[in-house]
């Protein structure tokens, strides 16, 4: 079993550049959770797509168009949202934007270190 990590202390290292203009950080993870801050340029976008993990968020900065299961919703600072399991979900980035979001169960692609 990997050591968990039970704080994380702001820093701008640790980002990985996902593509197009995003950016993301694992923060923290437990057992059944996992953390991810994702830095998003205006412009990006964040093609649909579909994982096993429900997956929760709250935009801390800018402006996204989120599209879940086909629906398309203006995300705003202080909004938040829920993906369920397996739902196609994707995001256009309007402004720079930064979004805090929880997976469950954890994505292990998102770990700091392979498992």
């Amino acid at each position: 079993m990997m050591e968990q990590k039970f704080i994380c202390k702001a820093s701008d290292e640790g980002y990985i550049d996902m593509k197009n203009g995003i950016l993301r950080k694992t923060l923290v993870f437990g057992t059944n959770t996992l953390m991810t801050q994702f830095r998003m340029e205006r412009g990006s976008k964040l093609p649909l797509h579909r994982h096993p993990h429900e997956q929760t968020g709250y935009l801390v900065l800018g402006h996204i168009i989120l599209s879940i299961g086909g629906q398309k919703f203006h995300i705003n600072p202080g909004d938040s949202w829920v993906i369920p399991g397996n739902a196609e979900h994707g995001a256009e980035v309007l402004e720079d934007s930064v979004a805090v979001e929880v997976f469950s169960p954890v994505r292990a692609d998102y770990l700091p270190f392979p498992v």
